[in-house]
């Protein structure tokens, strides 16, 4: 199990299109206290299930925000705008399912890559996130 922390995530890779012949690419993520996902986003090629484990994270769904704890879940479809939060104090985990699986590690490497080596440069994470097929949406 590979496991990569890009600021406050962890994702701990179960799964991969490698693994499942592009069936889906599965992973845990821990998002901890106050983290986020930096950019909101969508994808064209594939749709994304979110499985709530333990705390709370709130996704932030076509401009609605939606919140999931322990045993609760969102499925966000391709092409809608999302992105995500831990406004709690306490760690939360979930579980995402990514179908079909077209995304696999790389994205996750190369962004942890560009966020570890000091002051990124927004415009080469966003030519990162669209090589991967994620697209950045400024935030209204």
């Amino acid at each position: 199990m590979e496991t990569i922390r890009i600021g406050g995530l962890e994702l701990r890779f179960l799964r991969t299109k490698d693994e499942t012949g592009g069936g889906l690419d599965l992973f845990e993520m821990t998002v901890h206290p106050n983290a986020r996902m930096p950019v909101p986003h969508y994808h064209e090629t594939w749709d994304e299930t979110i499985y709530g484990l333990a705390g709370i994270t709130t996704w932030t769904v076509e401009g609605r925000d939606i919140e999931i704890g322990p045993g609760q879940s969102v499925f966000i479809p391709r092409g809608v705008v999302h992105g995500f939060r831990n406004a709690t104090q306490q760690p939360a985990d979930c579980l995402c399912i990514l179908t079909p699986g077209v995304l696999g590690c790389g994205y996750f490497r190369e962004l942890a890559a560009l966020l570890s080596a000091g002051s990124p440069d927004p415009a080469r994470i966003k030519e990162t996130m669209m090589r991967h097929g994620l697209m950045p949406v400024p935030a209204a």
